[in-house]
């Protein structure tokens, strides 16, 4: 059996991944799970991956959770290109500087957007107050001015002039508000010639491709019963 990738191209982290396989040429045999059928809560998923979260490589008897996780362990095995993940030592440990940063800022924020905009009138049929809306675009735009200041400066790409696993985890998460109808690159020049630059060396097909089922997450009907009792953590967590 070869590699097994479990992926929802709804979420952000399996669109990393997905493009990251695809742009390197790592074959790999697709086990869609669909997150908002709770189908990642199976009994059979809990094999591969016990935390029941999303995505997930199974790799004959190995298996193995976690987005970061997956895309370094491609990087190794398959020796993806040094520009990537960077051989040299003060060059990766910026990349893991990015890559341990972001998943409790950029990325929870990013995710908020997308819910508070857009799934929790679809699902619930009711708006966020205007204030927690406020305050989330405002935690956002906090976020972005630091991945500017901070990881891009007056480079290409993030903390290199090479496209980085950090660029591809970084561009996928703002897919989600960009989703949402937020203006994430409208008044940022410099973040939005970053992005155009990192979709042309993805390959703006492939980065299409990765993303038709975010663009269309507004034309979800609503939620059943069963789902939003399902989803009713991600409720708690994300206003």
């Amino acid at each position: 059996m070869g590699l097994e990738r479990y992926l929802d191209l709804l979420s952000q982290p399996c669109r990393a991944v997905y493009i990251f396989a695809k742009k390197n040429g790592i074959p790999f045999e697709l086990r869609t799970v669909e997150l908002l059928k709770g189908q990642q809560h199976s009994e059979a998923f809990a094999q591969v991956n016990p935390l029941r979260k999303m995505p997930a490589l199974k790799d004959g008897d190995f298996t193995l959770a976690e987005s970061v996780a997956i895309l370094l362990y491609l990087c190794r095995k398959y020796k993806a290109p040094d520009h990537w993940y960077p051989q040299d030592l003060h060059a990766r440990t910026r990349v893991d500087e990015y890559l341990a940063w972001q998943h409790m800022m950029l990325r929870r924020s990013c995710s908020r957007a997308l819910w508070q905009k857009v799934m929790f009138p679809v699902f619930w049929g009711k708006w966020v107050p205007p204030e927690t809306l406020g305050a989330m675009l405002a935690e956002l735009d906090s976020y972005l001015q630091l991945l500017e200041d901070k990881f891009l400066q007056d480079q290409n790409f993030l903390t290199r002039p090479h496209v980085l696993v950090a660029d591809l985890v970084a561009i996928t998460e703002l897919m989600h508000p960009v989703s949402a109808g937020c203006h994430v690159f409208e008044c940022r020049p410099k973040l939005a010639a970053w992005r155009e630059r990192v979709v042309a060396t993805m390959g703006k097909d492939l980065f299409q491709e990765a993303h038709n089922t975010i663009a269309k997450v507004k034309d979800l009907p609503p939620a059943d019963a069963d789902t939003k009792e399902r989803l009713r953590p991600w409720k708690q967590v994300l206003l």
